[in-house]
């Protein structure tokens, strides 16, 4: 597991950061609404607008659906999140025993996916979830956590009533551990639906890191305010879709920033966004399964990118009013798995696409499309060369019947599957303050004003699942 690279962060005063903040940022396509102010939480809250989160809440909040957030914990007592952590778990000595404790002291990473996801609101000042209704299974791996703490906390949410695993957390390696490959077969036996965070390149990943590779995950990817492929999120082949990731903000624990509120770009949001679209879904249709749950989300998916499924994007970006309301025919097997049903340990660690014949897996490391077009040229080749090398051998030997079923030589090209190494590990970074934009009223009421402070020394990290960007003037930027 790893802990993510250093990032940059500025704070200001409230007032002129935020003004600043609105003044800066014109080419955003999705604007609030004219009753929503740019300087409020609501305001930059853009993804709610561009989602139709609020017509959305029109139909279901989410209400009987349970979002196990496998994370740092969870802040239970901060305002927009009171009343919506049950009493959960901590995998290891270090974690809460009931996971309603956020052990990140930099940046409170499992309270911001909560209040992403399951935010009750309450106006302006406060943080909306995509499911409000629903309600936050915290499972705490405490400050630092390696894949024994993800996968015992995948089992954990697993047997104790989740709807939805969130897991904000990837590790740069490209196979995932058996025993984590397990745990989230498991999971998925169970009629939980596993959504994960595809990775960053400002923490390293150069592919989709575990545990989202695994097959039968949900693997998010990220797109910017203009519905474009956000540049700081991984592709690969096992992206299922993809959700808003940039400049998202999410509630803080009291300390970590002076207003409780932060805003950052990363697959952890937009993961933690999907989510929610999830808990959506779930809430408006209690009957579907798991199976048809993760269909309907990508089967009314908006396509982007090139035609189909394609590694930026997957099965494309998120269509949270067509997966509430659209007809979709139901299915008997889980498409992300596919194929792939015999062995989690497909080449490329992703569940087959409908339709595609890889053959028995091998091992992590090969993509879905690769693998494909290895499958079609052996599958074409072999006939041809078992036929002209029965050509040769009849010509020699005239007179001599050709050995029973023929030579059929071809054996995989060199080199295949192929590898790439990549950083790994998981666990917050040490020594930076996660401060947001300061809106007025909180953490103190009737105070305007935040404390300044100098940006965070050189070497400050980002957190699992997060990407740099340079952070506009105003709400304080987290890399996540």
């Amino acid at each position: 597991m790893r802990t993510g690279k250093p990032f940059r962060s500025t704070r200001a005063a409230a007032a002129a950061a935020l003004a600043l903040c609105a003044a800066l940022t014109p080419a955003v396509t999705v604007a609030p609404p004219p009753a929503q102010a740019a300087d409020t939480v609501r305001g930059l809250q853009w993804y709610l607008d561009y989602l139709k989160v609020p017509a959305a809440h029109k139909i279901t909040k989410g209400a009987g659906v349970v979002v196990a957030v496998i994370d740092s914990g969870v802040d239970a007592n901060h305002p927009d999140l009171r009343g919506q952590v049950l009493a959960g778990h901590g995998t290891s000595a270090a974690a809460a025993v009931d996971g309603r404790r956020d052990d990140d002291k930099v940046k409170g990473h499992g309270t911001w996916m909560a209040g992403i996801i399951a935010g009750r609101g309450g106006g302006a000042m406060h943080e909306l979830g995509i499911a409000p209704g629903a309600k936050i299974l915290p499972v705490s791996m405490g400050a630092t956590f390696n894949d024994q703490d993800v996968l015992l906390g995948v089992r954990w949410a697993a047997d104790n009533g989740a709807d939805v695993i969130n897991l904000s957390v990837g590790g740069g390696i490209r196979t995932a551990p058996p025993d984590l490959v397990d745990a989230i077969n498991y999971a998925l036996s169970k009629n939980v639906v596993v959504v994960a965070s595809a990775g960053n390149i400002e923490q390293g990943d150069r592919q989709v890191t575990s545990p989202a590779n695994i097959p039968g995950v949900i693997a998010v990817s990220g797109f910017d305010k203009r519905g474009r492929f956000f540049a700081g999120s991984v592709q690969g082949p096992e992206t299922v879709i993809a959700g808003p990731m940039e400049n998202i903000i999410g509630p803080a624990p009291k300390g970590l920033s002076p207003n409780g509120y932060s805003v950052s770009s990363g697959t952890s949001m937009s993961a933690a966004i999907i989510s929610g679209v999830v808990a959506l879904i779930r809430s408006e249709y209690p009957k579907l399964d798991a199976v048809n749950v993760i269909n309907r989300l990508i089967k009314t998916a908006r396509d982007a990118g090139p035609s189909g499924r394609d590694p930026q994007f997957g099965f494309g970006t998120v269509d949270l009013m067509a997966a509430l309301t659209r007809s979709v025919p139901p299915v008997t097997a889980n498409p992300l798995t596919e194929g792939a049903a015999a062995s989690p340990t497909r080449p490329g660690g992703a569940a087959a696409r409908p339709g595609d014949d890889d053959g028995p897996a091998v091992e992590f490391g090969v993509t879905n499309k690769t693998g494909a077009i290895v499958q079609v040229v052996l599958c074409l080749g072999v006939p041809i060369v078992a036929l002209m090398v029965l050509l040769v051998v009849l010509r020699r030997r005239k007179r001599r019947p050709p050995p029973p079923g023929g030579p059929y030589p071809g054996a995989p090209p060199p080199g295949w599957p192929a590898t790439q190494p990549t950083p790994a590990g998981y666990g917050p970074p040490p020594g930076q303050a996660a401060p947001g934009y300061p809106p007025p009223g909180y953490p103190a009421q009737g105070n305007p004003q935040a404390p300044t402070a100098p940006p965070p020394p050189p070497g400050a990290s980002g957190w699992p699942g997060s990407a740099q960007v340079a952070p506009p003037p105003g709400p304080h930027q987290q890399q996540q």
